[in-house]
């Protein structure tokens, strides 16, 4: 479960905030010992706290990504920055919006919190914009109609009886890579193009998105639990500045650049 970062600052702040008003009332740091050390320190604490509050809650929020749905754009233990500016302003923790700046628009990369659970933030590509309808036959995406286009640029096995293919996806502005994949069929050796839950067809109702991962055989998104709402949308991510697996290794930035910076074998 993600630990919401934004309450426990404010929560922080309103403390820090309280003891300052006490303070004034009461003089609270000419005491000595524990309690005038620990109001002054508290004190000191409320303009750092406060900056960094505006900074997460309005501008730019650092996320580390936990799993492989978002492949290849996007790798386990990824750092990444979230554009809080892009899509309006909203208040820490209630996620309302106060001041409308943009939308989310097609290709976007976003960051939003998982309607099934919103104690948890996912990051999945817009796919589909509210009134769409989008489609999924074959692994072919589908919007309004239209196939959205895509360009072959690898394809092989990854393992004995598994295979991959990776496109070049055109997706509104958008150029991103996104990886399908399936079985081998053990009696003519062709992949077999995956079943079940990735196909379908659905309609993007008013105020909400249709969202899939980049790793498309590989993605909990809105072919299985629906569309986000606009009250869930956290904001757009545009930066990967650090990549840092395991804890007892070092830190890399080799991946440093935007989100959508297209690499292939």
């Amino acid at each position: 479960m993600d630990i919401d970062v934004g309450f426990w600052l404010t929560l922080a702040l309103l403390i820090t905030v309280l003891i300052w008003l006490a303070d004034r009332a009461l003089k609270l740091r000419q005491r000595k010992g524990m309690i005038g050390s620990t109001v002054e320190t508290s004190n000191s604490l409320i303009s750092v706290l406060f900056i960094v509050l505006v900074i997460r809650s309005f501008i730019v929020e650092p996320f580390t990504i936990p799993s492989g749905s978002m492949l290849p754009t996007l790798q386990v233990h990824d750092f990444i920055l979230v554009n809080k500016f892009s899509y309006g302003l909203r208040l820490p923790v209630t996620n309302t919006k106060i001041i409308p700046v943009g939308e989310p628009e097609r290709g976007d990369v976003m960051v939003f919190k998982f309607p099934e659970d919103t104690s948890q933030n996912f990051i999945k590509r817009v796919v589909g914009l509210p009134g769409d309808r989008v489609a999924v036959r074959d692994n072919v995406v589908y919007v309004n109609g239209e196939p959205v286009e895509r360009e072959l640029v690898d394809s092989g096995r990854i393992a004995p009886r598994v295979w991959r293919r990776e496109y070049i996806e055109h997706l509104g502005e958008a150029e991103h890579l996104i990886w399908q994949e399936g079985l081998i069929d053990p009696y003519n050796g062709e992949p077999r193009i995956p079943q079940g839950g990735t196909q379908g067809e659905w309609e993007v109702p008013e105020g909400s998105y249709f969202v899939m991962g980049d790793n498309r055989d590989n993605s909990n998104d809105s072919r299985f639990w629906g569309v986000v709402p606009e009250r869930l949308v956290v904001g757009e991510a545009f930066l990967i500045w650090m990549h840092w697996d395991p804890i007892f290794s070092l830190p890399s930035f080799s991946r440093n650049g935007s989100i959508d910076k297209i690499e292939t074998n």
